[in-house]
């Protein structure tokens, strides 16, 4: 789908605020820099802008979008918190944790947003000019990432650019992101439970909380009605075919490697990329869909990703690559 709108592309500032808060007024679609990739905006009690969304990414319609916004006051005007809740917020808010909630009995969010369910995805982001568009629009903002549906999350304006200019509005360009890969999302129930790793490890909620997280019912993650945005099995997904824990290389693939180790038969490789030479997860989440996505245009055979520890946030990366591995397969 290409509408033939023009995409406006503006540095961030106060003038693509004030123009990014006036688009998001009137219905259309901002992409902008938050801490954890671009996301893609839309006025979350304005069910038309939200339908524009879905239809610009090719999202499934019955996948719930965050709601981010500005401070915790708007956050309780929208969901209900209980003592748990508001000790996750206090404590991670503004940051890369989204808190699914009972919604409040007003809560002003469309239904499409929230996909027919009787809770809300909410989060308050802490890049600057994120918060910033927020605040000027002074409302709530959902901002599912700026891509399209399936495709690997942006970490850069040019990645947003590249999958939907002449789908949406505006661009906001404020550099590279800095977690690269998405929020942590904890399901605030009678238990709390970790929906989604993300760029907030299980070991920092918990030590809060003074538990551990609970994990989600079984037919959670499936295809027919998500629980949380990010639980279709196939997400995240490159074109290129995916192989995970790979140990050596075959002829035509492309690697993406971890670490200082090296695999067998490493010079087949089309194309080297190392996420991060010193083994170090947090520069590792930053370039992995930065990564993915350069690799996917070298029109190799497959992507061979080495093995990556599943301590902190290699729990998140893991997550996105095995469903990127289930996507295209």
């Amino acid at each position: 789908m290409d509408t033939g709108l023009k995409t406006h592309v503006l540095p961030a500032g106060a003038a693509a605020t004030a123009t990014a808060a006036g688009v998001l007024a009137e219905g259309g679609l901002v992409a902008f820099p938050t801490e954890t990739v671009y996301g893609l905006g839309a006025d979350a009690g304005n069910a038309s802008a939200i339908a524009r969304l879905y239809e610009a990414k090719g999202r499934p319609a019955f996948n719930p979008l965050i709601a981010h916004v500005a401070d915790l006051g708007a956050a309780r005007r929208i969901a209900l918190f209980d003592g748990q809740a508001l000790r996750l917020a206090d404590a991670f808010w503004p940051g890369p944790l989204t808190l699914v909630l009972p919604k409040a009995l007003s809560c002003p969010v469309a239904e499409l947003a929230t996909a027919g369910l009787d809770t809300v995805a909410i989060r308050i982001p802490a890049h600057k000019v994120a918060r910033d568009i927020i605040k000027a629009f002074g409302g709530a903002v959902v901002a599912p990432s700026a891509n399209l549906s399936g495709h690997v999350s942006p970490t850069t304006a040019e990645h947003v650019n590249g999958d939907l200019a002449g789908r949406i509005d505006m661009i906001v360009d404020g550099g590279p992101v800095e977690v690269g890969v998405e929020s942590t999302i904890v399901g605030c129930f009678s238990d709390p439970v970790l929906l989604r790793p993300g760029g907030l490890t299980r070991a920092e909620i918990e030590r809060v909380l003074g538990h551990p997280l609970q994990s989600p019912p079984q037919d959670a993650e499936n295809d027919a009605q998500p629980i949380a945005p990010g639980m279709l099995a196939s997400h995240y997904a490159p074109r290129t075919p995916v192989r995970l824990n790979a140990s050596d290389v075959h002829v035509g693939e492309a690697l993406l490697a971890f670490g200082p180790a090296k695999v067998a038969r490493r010079e087949c490789a089309l194309v080297v990329m190392n996420l991060s030479e010193r083994g170090d997860l947090a520069e590792a989440a930053a370039n992995l869909f930065g990564y993915l996505r350069t690799l996917d245009k070298r029109n190799a055979d497959a992507i061979a990703v080495m093995p990556i520890p599943e301590d902190g946030l290699g729990e998140a990366i893991n997550d996105r690559l095995r469903r990127a591995a289930v996507g295209r397969n």
